[in-house]
């Protein structure tokens, strides 16, 4: 019996669904209507909402998905499955990097709202260079204790997480509505709705609410969907629970995220808008500021508070979802067993977790500001949704016989616009920061190239020719972004307007391509043994032969 046995299913569908409403309001709220302000003005509200629905489109795919295979870290797996493990490993290491690079972010922003402080040592805790905000030394001590008590409440049992996690997303609900409710109700400016971005008039500038869907924390904050994902394995009626959660805590952080945009961009003083617009706008901590500017002192003492659980809440989930993830790049067969071992009282991945806990400590010490972190996160993030969509389609294909609990209505649509907007995405988050981040996914290939040569190279020809679309495609799109429009960072070589066409085109081309690359993998076919042979038990993700392992 597989090891993952050993996962305890001991969360219900309510703790479920806050849990991706805990992973998704954190930082993202305290900073991200400024950020999104800054770069659309007013357009900040439609860039919220046309955020909430592009994520919607792939979350609802990942929802088939993780209810066809309700195991613990299922967001790295899905690529395995429908393509084989080298889709399965590029896949499952930009998935990793957004998300274990979040766990540090939300350490950072806590820290980053505690240098508003009116003490110098707090002040002293952040500050400004050379336009680049940065954590001071004493700042990365402070979020590193944060980053270990994060890993400490995970420690002991994921009961123990989802009991402490409920707990603290209610606070998180509760806050952020009563700032948005509280800013709107004192000082409210509806004069600032006609301030451009720059301090003229305001226009709809579409290109500019496009990047803050990218690079504002829009995505950023949305990819909290994925908790409920990950944490499959752990939920009791996945069927049901999983697509509960998933939309449901998209549909309620929307609501919330809009209300705090329409309340900063009323809130903040006109005489601010004058000198340059939106553009010009520079808080530390936008609402406790704010608050404090419309003398609301009580809600600028809660939101310090808040502050520090907003972001705590989020980065105990994520320490929770990133253990599991790298739990099932293991059972992938693409990292050493050990990160496969479950305590036997407690019920988690342990080692995993220790492991997540070093990693941790390097992003919080090479990406010291929240706004460098985040944008690293943001493009990572978009990369890791370009297989859910594919995986799905392929996966009806192939494995028809599965059990599907959820089966959602006009997927062939829904996936092919998953896919094609997730490449507007990564289009939108403008060049040079699209192809860094690109590069940053081929760093990872000798790990998985050391793992095939201790297999003999077993079946890695169909492994390649199964992964053709998505190495194809990584260059492509980050040429396309370097020889695309100036408005997104590239060379002009494509005017503004006809590059969103070509580069629609280009998703709808590799879409194709990756879903008709798919094939019927091991372990598809180890899944499908296994609920032929014991149709009555729940899904366990058995391990294939052909993976090798130290």
């Amino acid at each position: 019996m597989s090891s993952s046995n050993a996962i305890r299913r001991d969360v219900g569908p309510f703790a479920l669904m806050l849990t991706g409403l805990g992973s998704i309001i954190g930082s993202g709220w305290l900073f991200g209507a400024w950020r999104a302000a800054g770069l659309a003005g007013p357009g900040a509200i439609w860039a919220w909402v046309l955020g909430a629905a592009i994520i919607m489109t792939v979350a609802l795919t990942y929802a088939e998905l993780g209810a066809m295979f309700p195991e613990s870290g299922g967001m790295v797996r899905y690529g395995h499955y429908s393509h084989g493990s080298l889709v399965g490993f590029i896949a499952g290491w930009a998935n990793w990097i957004a998300i274990a690079s979040t766990t540090p972010v939300e350490a950072e922003a806590s820290v980053q709202y505690m240098a508003s402080w009116p003490w110098q040592w707090a002040q002293d805790l952040y500050h400004v260079t050379g336009g680049v905000g940065e954590l001071s030394h004493t700042g990365l001590g402070i979020a590193a204790v944060l980053v270990v008590i994060y890993f400490l409440l995970n420690f002991w049992s994921v009961k123990l997480f989802a009991r402490s996690n409920t707990a603290i997303t209610v606070f998180k609900l509760i806050v952020p509505a009563a700032t948005g409710l509280a800013l709107i109700a004192s000082g409210f400016h509806s004069e600032n709705f006609s301030v451009g971005i720059h301090g003229d008039h305001h226009a709809i500038d579409f290109a500019a609410v496009l990047t803050a869907v990218a690079t504002a924390g829009i995505v950023f904050s949305f990819n909290g969907f994925q908790s409920p994902v990950n944490l499959a394995g752990e939920a009791r009626n996945p069927g049901r629970s999983i697509p509960l959660a998933v939309v449901g805590s998209i549909l309620l952080a929307t609501v919330i995220y809009v209300i705090l945009q329409i309340a900063y961009l009323g809130a903040v003083p006109h005489d601010m808008l004058a000198k340059a617009g939106w553009h010009g706008i520079d808080f530390r901590s936008p609402f406790a500021e704010l608050a404090i500017i419309v003398n609301l002192q009580w809600l600028a003492m809660l939101l310090y508070v808040d502050a520090f659980i907003s972001p705590s809440g989020t980065g105990m989930t994520y320490t929770a979802t990133t253990a599991r993830m790298i739990y099932g790049m293991e059972r992938n067969g693409t990292l050493p067993k050990i990160f496969g071992r479950i305590h036997p009282k407690w019920g988690v991945p342990r080692p995993a977790m220790w492991f997540n806990l070093i990693v941790s400590f390097l992003f919080l010490f090479f990406f010291r500001g929240w706004g460098t972190l985040a944008a690293v996160i943001s493009v990572a993030t978009i990369i890791s949704y370009l297989t859910g969509p594919v995986s799905v389609m392929t996966l009806r294909r192939t494995a028809t016989e599965l059990h599907r609990p959820l089966r959602i209505a006009g997927l062939p649509v829904l996936a092919g616009v998953a896919f094609i907007m997730a490449t507007e995405l990564l289009y939108w988050a403008k060049w040079p920061l699209t192809g860094e981040i690109i590069l940053l996914m081929v760093v990872a290939l000798p790990v998985y190239l050391y793992y095939q040569a201790k297999s003999h190279w077993h079946d890695f020809g169909r492994q390649l020719k199964g992964a053709y679309w998505l190495i194809v495609y990584l260059p492509v799109i980050a040429f396309v972004s370097w020889a695309g429009s100036t408005t997104f960072g590239g060379q002009g070589y494509l005017p503004y307007g006809i590059d969103l066409a070509v580069v629609a085109v280009i998703g709808l081309v590799f879409y194709v391509w990756g879903v008709k690359s798919g094939w019927r993998t091991p372990a598809v076919e180890a899944a499908c043994d296994t609920a032929h042979t014991h149709p009555d038990l729940a899904h366990v993700s058995p391990d294939e032969n052909t993976s090798v392992r130290s």
